[in-house]
């Protein structure tokens, strides 16, 4: 299906000026990053940018022709292929590039400087999300395409929630009614979304940014995003005392949240000096705990708002993108199994998920990234659910016969998907909010050990089936043995058991006897593994 990709916050018009002159709004933007080599040294690695690899994984098409738009009304009804690349270009209307500059005397002309630097004259949320609309609509009416797929960065999933939840409910200027979003929309991605919108840590900041929204940034305080997302109000409107709005809620009969995916950033150091107002919980400029849609898939990646070390060009977001998007295998991991709530006593986990083949980690909740699992609070959650399951992590895997590039075809054609989860689980000592360290070894977890998974066809039954072993219990590499039962003890070799649960399955694997010595974890503690096939529900 067609991808559209909607950019974020430019800041004021001489922001929008800068962005206006990409052709493609940043997202053609890549990176390197390098890591320890064998020999010692630091190792150059080269990500292309997500435009780039979609074209190459996925043989997507960038159809430009000097003008997308353009292009997009000189061709014929269905002519254009599905499978193509659309940058919404919203602020152009807004710029003032493409204008020649008007006659004025120094004066006014010092003045013009300053007043593009601090207001964004001509950008309007509202008008933004129609224009969307408008976009999709005549996208799927010359590709042909049922829906579109939508990719959106920081404010630009705003954009489109705007779109959705209150655009699509306003009649058209004919009097004809709009379609749903869930008629228009696959599969909503985003990338540093403020969902629940920006609190600055200084009062005066937060009080400047909604009386005055210089650039138009009040369309990040919480209080006024109930204007640009509830269907009958207008923008300042802020929710009544009665109203049960939430921010970071779509409602189910807008668009499902089992289609929308939100990466969370959590590297605040490298976004400028908006970090020292944001806070260090952040990716420098959205806190992590607004960074999300509830109840939508996400995943942890220590990345920055923006900027080269930024969400968007990273390898890692387009990973997650890739998988969510064309990935038919859903797969959810927790914790169940776990005694009632330990008193006195606080617990936190380390995770990280790897996927066979990539050179990042997919998904990282760490304590030194300001967002571990918090253990304790979800095991008192689970009181009196006895099949609850404490969340660790989730990802989409692709077709072993869609290998990543550069996997040698020996590797690639082996009929299983691999993945690893790293847990990490430490007791924090305290008393009355403060922490204790007479005791305390600082990074030295009370357990930790790697869950090594491969998923793939029965050779008997051609049914899906798991192999599983912790790290720990492995004789050798982890690259020598495939499946990875091959590495444990002859005795041990055996698949998972795999549970019918509909047409998903479910299988269980049990702790090491050193982590279920841990009260918080206990003597029953499994991680649960379940896996959805996509496909069946459409």
């Amino acid at each position: 299906m067609p991808i559209i990709y909607v950019r974020g916050y430019a800041g004021p018009t001489a922001g929008i000026d800068n962005v206006v002159d990409d052709p493609f709004y940043g997202f053609n933007r890549g990176a390197t990053h390098v890591r320890i080599g064998g020999d010692g040294d630091p190792r150059f690695y080269q990500f292309e940018g997500p435009l780039l690899r979609l074209m190459g994984d996925e043989g997507y098409r960038l159809l430009v022709q000097g003008d997308q738009h353009r292009h997009l009304l000189d061709s014929a009804d269905a002519a254009l292929p599905p499978a193509s690349l659309w940058v919404y270009r919203f602020y152009d209307q807004a710029a003032t590039t493409f204008v020649p500059p008007p006659h004025e005397n120094v004066f006014k002309h010092l003045w013009s400087k300053v007043h593009h630097r601090v207001t964004a004259n001509g950008f309007n949320i509202e008008a933004a999300a129609a224009g969307l609309y408008d976009l999709i609509t005549l996208i799927l009416q010359k590709t042909g395409a049922p829906k579109v797929h939508l990719v959106a960065h920081s404010m630009g999933g705003l954009v489109v929630r705007c779109m959705m939840q209150k655009i699509c409910f306003q009649p058209q200027e004919d009097g004809r009614s709009r379609l749903l979003a869930k008629d228009l929309v696959a599969k909503f991605f985003t990338y540093g979304t403020p969902h629940g919108g920006i609190d600055f840590q200084l009062d005066a900041l937060d009080w400047a940014q909604q009386a005055f929204g210089p650039a138009g940034s009040d369309i990040f305080a919480p209080e006024k995003m109930y204007g640009y997302l509830e269907p009958g109000a207008k923008f300042g409107d802020t929710p009544p005392r009665s109203s049960a709005f939430d921010p970071q809620t779509v409602p189910e009969e807008v668009f499902p949240t089992e289609d929308i995916f939100c990466l969370v950033g959590t590297n605040p150091k490298d976004y400028g000096l908006a970090r020292l107002t944001v806070g260090p919980k952040s990716d420098g400029l959205v806190s992590i705990d607004h960074a999300y849609v509830r109840r939508a898939h996400r995943a942890y990646v220590h990345r920055s708002h923006s900027g080269p070390y930024g969400e968007v060009n990273s390898e890692e977001g387009y990973q997650n993108l890739r998988r969510f998007l064309f990935g038919p295998w859903q797969v959810a991991l927790g914790l169940t199994g776990l005694p009632a709530a330990v008193e006195d006593e606080q617990w936190q986990a380390d995770m990280r998920l790897a996927i066979r083949g990539l050179p990042v980690i997919i998904s990282d909740q760490r304590t030194s990234h300001w967002c571990p699992i918090q253990l304790s609070q979800e095991v008192r959650r689970l009181e009196g659910s006895p099949d609850g399951a404490v969340p660790l992590a989730a990802t989409f895997l692709l077709e072993p016969a869609r290998p990543e590039p550069g996997i040698p075809s020996d590797k690639s054609a082996a009929p299983r998907m691999r993945y690893s989860l790293t847990l990490r689980v430490f007791k924090l000592d305290g008393h009355d909010d403060h922490f204790r360290f007479a005791d305390h070894l600082e990074q030295v977890p009370a357990w930790s050990d790697s869950l090594i998974v491969d998923i793939g066809p029965d050779a008997q039954s051609g049914d899906i089936q798991a192999w599983a072993a912790w790290n720990s219990m492995v004789e050798g590499p982890s690259d020598s043995f495939d499946p990875i039962t091959d590495g444990l003890p002859p005795a041990q070799r055996h698949p998972a058991t795999m549970e019918r649960d509909g047409e998903d399955r479910l299988c269980r694997i049990d702790l090491p006897p050193t982590a279920r010595a841990l009260p918080v974890l206990g003597a029953d503690a499994t991680v649960r593994i379940h896996v959805h096939d996509r496909r069946t529900a459409r």
